[in-house]
């Protein structure tokens, strides 16, 4: 038999037929879109540590709570009947930068960036639970699946580069709440992250099947017709159009992927920047580096999960364990936010750093802390923020939010506005009604945009 792309009877002519029908291509639903207003921030790098890190052993300095080890805490205060025991922070303080932001010592690294940080120190959610705090943290709904606010983002923004997911998701493994972290739910299915693993295939399934030249590209072409004479007749059909876009991205992600995730271009001081060896393909500080190449490529939203749902900070027999978890991420996030401000990036990137809530201020098991959502500590980047600040407070022993509280929708809302989107107006009509991520809630805190 003669060979498809060389020598077939009826391929050209089949083609040439369906081609001059010409196809039902609408505009393409992720190509650049305006804000609804001069945007701060042209990109977003959203850090997720995974299982509730302690806010006071890492960022909100309590001197009284380090007083008050091991003595009795009164009814109320934020914590259960079992939980009374207070527990004094296991590692000191330090002024970090000109600022003098005090920061523990489990992020060395991060303490000497805080001139860039804009920290705030009274976020605070809807549930003491992993699954429903990570499900609320990422799609501002705490009990029922809605769309990420990755997928927002690609839905409200579009991407400035059509060979490249505008989400992209580098979760080596899945943490609380799993995939829902950076599904699309309701919203157009290729506003769905993209999950990147790691490893010698960072993503499954993505090199070419036939290194026949010209065969895939005859293939797709094929299909890329019938599909929308298909969709002729299907006006309206989200998932099918969906698909059809995805067949695209998936294809030109084969030349553009594999060079964005190849870390062996950069120098040994960069490498080094992130704590990576030479030939490292894996890893936070792969992670991290991989992001910053994503978001010179054009990605819209480049997530970065930190610990999966049976390995995080989650630490309620052993605070101890923190310092495992910080010392895996803490040089590789100051090396990202190097690297970003050297090369000219960090005033148009925004990164976020967070976690689902934060720890308790009694112990919890034999030497750990319970879950907090009462109040815990997360931080701003770059992308319109003021480094150098720290915004909100606790009470003297961290268990209640005491002044200027952020809630995990005034959060959304501000990392929305400085992208130039108005949260009330970025919507989407499902089921009769007009979603949003903030659902009917949010203030944008201004006192933390420059």
């Amino acid at each position: 038999m003669q060979s498809l792309v060389g020598g077939s009877l009826l391929m050209p002519g089949l083609l040439s037929e369906l081609l001059a029908e010409g196809t039902a291509a609408d505009d393409d639903p992720l190509a650049p879109k305006q804000p609804h207003f001069p945007a701060k921030a042209k990109r977003v790098i959203f850090v997720f540590s995974n299982g509730g890190v302690s806010h006071m052993d890492t960022f909100d300095y309590k001197p009284q709570l380090f007083k008050a080890d091991g003595k009795m805490m009164g009814a109320g205060g934020g914590l259960s009947n079992q939980q009374k025991v207070l527990l004094k922070p296991m590692w000191e303080f330090k002024p970090g930068g000109k600022c003098g932001t005090l920061v523990s010592d489990l992020f060395p690294y991060l303490r000497d960036c805080m001139d860039d940080i804009c920290l705030i120190k009274s976020l605070n959610g809807n549930d003491n639970e992993h699954y429903n705090a990570t499900l609320g943290m990422h799609t501002g709904s705490f009990f029922f699946s809605r769309p990420s606010i990755g997928s927002w983002v690609s839905y409200g923004l579009g991407t400035t580069n059509q060979n490249l997911p505008s989400f992209i998701a580098l979760a080596p493994q899945m943490p609380y709440a799993g995939t829902q972290i950076f599904n699309n739910d309701f919203l157009p299915a290729y506003h769905q992250g993209v999950r990147v693993i790691g490893g010698k295939e960072p993503i499954a399934n993505l090199a070419k099947r036939s290194q026949q030249k010209g065969l895939q590209e005859l293939e797709l072409g094929l299909a890329d017709v019938l599909n929308n004479r298909h969709l002729e007749q299907r006006a309206g059909d989200s998932e099918l159009s969906a698909r059809i876009r995805s067949f695209e991205t998936a294809f030109h992600m084969q030349t553009d992927a594999p060079d964005a995730f190849d870390v062996a271009q950069e120098d040994d001081k960069t490498l080094e920047m992130y704590g990576l060896k030479r030939g490292q393909s894996e890893g936070f500080g792969w992670q991290c580096l991989v992001a910053r190449r994503l978001a010179e490529r054009g990605v819209r939203f480049i997530e970065l999960v930190d610990g999966s749902s049976s390995h995080n900070w989650d630490q309620h027999s052993n605070m101890q364990d923190h310092a495992g978890h910080a010392k895996n991420i803490d040089q590789p996030l100051a090396g990202l936010l190097r690297d970003l401000k050297g090369r000219g990036m960090l005033d148009e990137t925004l990164v976020v750093w967070t976690t689902e809530f934060g720890r308790t201020p009694g112990v919890d098991g034999n030497n750990g802390r319970g879950h907090h959502s009462a109040c815990f500590s997360s931080w701003l980047a770059g992308g319109g923020v003021k480094g150098g600040m720290a915004y909100g407070t606790t009470d003297e022993i961290g268990a209640t939010v005491a002044e200027n509280g952020v809630h995990v929708h005034d959060f959304h809302a501000t990392i929305l506005h400085l992208l130039g989107i108005d949260h009330t107006r970025l919507t989407y009509r499902h089921a009769g009604r007009d979603y949003r991520l903030t659902d009917v809630h949010g203030h944008v805190v201004n006192d933390l945009l420059i």
